[in-house]
């Protein structure tokens, strides 16, 4: 299973991190955004998820959209990315703003894109069983383009801190949604779960001309300042001046509450098979990574000099945490 011509994907690394300060902040007290750290010690969460996504649409339509607040760290994190396949944000202004900035500037060269979107902070044991996965949406999305197709995973306990799926009827490869629940109480969760929802993983499929039109619909002053920013500076070939004009004034918008869960008639759900998946969204999230380690994994490895080229290790900073 291959994608099409105009499959793209874009990786989402435009984030702050916020609930992860105790762990990625450096011994100089500078918060780091968690996407430019590494779990292991390694690589950094957003190489790894570049690397996932070269697995489902290849190197040359794959995009990530980053913050300029941030370029200290992803100069040296995408230095093999072709240039123009990095979106930067003048400012972060939550996943809303930066999905529709990435649609607009995907459909400036193909006019045709069906978008692909993974975020740059998670974890999988297993990248090909989510590569499939995620081909098996492209796919299922390529029979029913005026869809939006999200991966759900089943889940292993009730998170309040995740969001959950209520599918309905089968269709195809995938199934309706009834209700996109996002972040619920713990006791809706326990509920969620008892009527087989699934963890949203907020990795989803889309054409991108279907995706704009329902974010205008539910948007459209927002829609119509970006496309005027973007036109302006493309004709005055601008450094990009009322693009950071306009990002000053637009609010911080959660595409998940903002659209997604607005629109559940539009969406279906792919239940992809168990690949260790985990938000590190949270310390107790790496904390359950860390503790699928050898017991001698840690204690084994030598202490870290944090620099620009050897990144906060998260498995190491939440063990010393626990043994101190």
């Amino acid at each position: 299973m291959t994608a099409s011509e105009h499959t793209w994907g874009v990786v989402l690394a435009g984030g702050e991190g916020v609930r992860l300060r105790e762990l990625t902040t450096d011994a100089t007290g500078t918060p780091i955004p968690k996407q430019y750290c590494s779990l292991f010690g390694g690589s950094t969460l957003v190489e790894d998820a570049l690397r996932r996504g070269q697995l489902i649409v290849g190197r040359e339509r794959l995009c990530v959209i980053v913050s300029d607040g941030h370029a200290r760290w992803w100069r040296s994190a995408l230095r093999d990315i072709p240039q123009e396949n990095i979106i930067c944000q003048p400012r972060n202004r939550g996943t809303g703003i930066g999905i529709l900035l990435s649609v607009l500037s995907i459909l400036r060269r193909d006019p045709l894109a069906q978008i692909l979107f993974l975020p740059a902070d998670h974890y999988f044991s297993d990248d090909s069983v989510l590569a499939t996965a995620a081909k098996t949406a492209v796919k299922e999305f390529s029979d029913a383009p005026e869809d939006i197709v999200i991966l759900g995973m089943e889940p292993r306990e009730a998170d309040v801190d995740l969001g959950y799926i209520l599918c309905g009827r089968r269709v195809g490869r995938s199934r309706r949604v009834l209700q996109f629940i996002e972040k619920p109480p713990l006791p809706i969760a326990v509920d969620l779960l008892s009527r087989g929802a699934l963890w949203n993983t907020f990795i989803f499929v889309s054409g991108g001309t279907t995706l704009l039109g329902h974010v205008r619909n539910r948007l459209p002053h927002v829609v119509d300042a970006m496309e005027t920013a973007l036109a302006g500076d493309e004709a005055r070939q601008t450094d990009r001046s009322e693009l950071r004009n306009l990002y000053q004034y637009l609010p911080e918008l959660d595409f998940s509450r903002s659209v997604l869960a607005m629109i559940p008639s539009t969406l279906r759900v792919i239940t992809s098979p168990a690949c260790g998946w985990s938000d590190l969204g949270t310390p107790t999230r790496i904390g359950d990574i860390v503790r699928q380690l050898p017991d001698h994994y840690l204690r084994a490895a030598p202490p870290r000099h944090e620099t620009m080229a050897t990144p906060i290790c998260l498995a190491t900073k939440f063990h010393a945490r626990t043994e101190a």
